[in-house]
């Protein structure tokens, strides 16, 4: 990249911007994962609750411009950023837990005992009958 001097209004105004925390699901055996790109929070900004079925992650990035620097490009996204997640009722909202590492915000949120896959036992046709009635 060359550093030059750029007037952030008139540069790529028309660019989409990516999520502020770009967010990763992982669907395990007895829990979600999911896992939060979130470097240069401070972990004390973060906030994770949950209202009636909605996961909310908050966080707050700040990096101060001093009196003597004048910023020129600004790629990396400052202030306050939240995303939400709505659960579906086959987790458990009461037992989540989240833990922060390296710029990750890991959020475990377990299944309820009744959603985990069971095998069914298959009769044949003399114990069908005790099945069927």
């Amino acid at each position: 990249m060359l550093l030059t001097s750029i007037d952030p209004f008139l540069q790529e105004v028309d660019r989409p911007a990516p999520p502020a925390m770009p967010m990763d699901g992982v669907r395990r055996h007895d829990d979600v994962l999911l896992r939060f790109d979130v470097p240069g929070v401070d972990p004390g900004s973060i906030e994770v609750t949950v209202d009636r079925g909605v996961l909310s992650v908050s966080a707050t990035r700040q990096e101060p411009v001093g009196d003597d620097e004048r910023m020129f490009v600004r790629e990396r996204p400052m202030g306050g950023f939240t995303r939400r997640v709505y659960l579906s009722e086959q987790l458990d909202p009461e037992n989540i837990e989240a833990a922060y590492h390296d710029g990750v915000l890991t959020v475990r949120i377990p299944t309820f005992g009744t959603t985990r896959p069971r095998k069914v036992r298959v009769h044949t046709r003399d114990q069908a009958e005790a099945v069927t009635g």
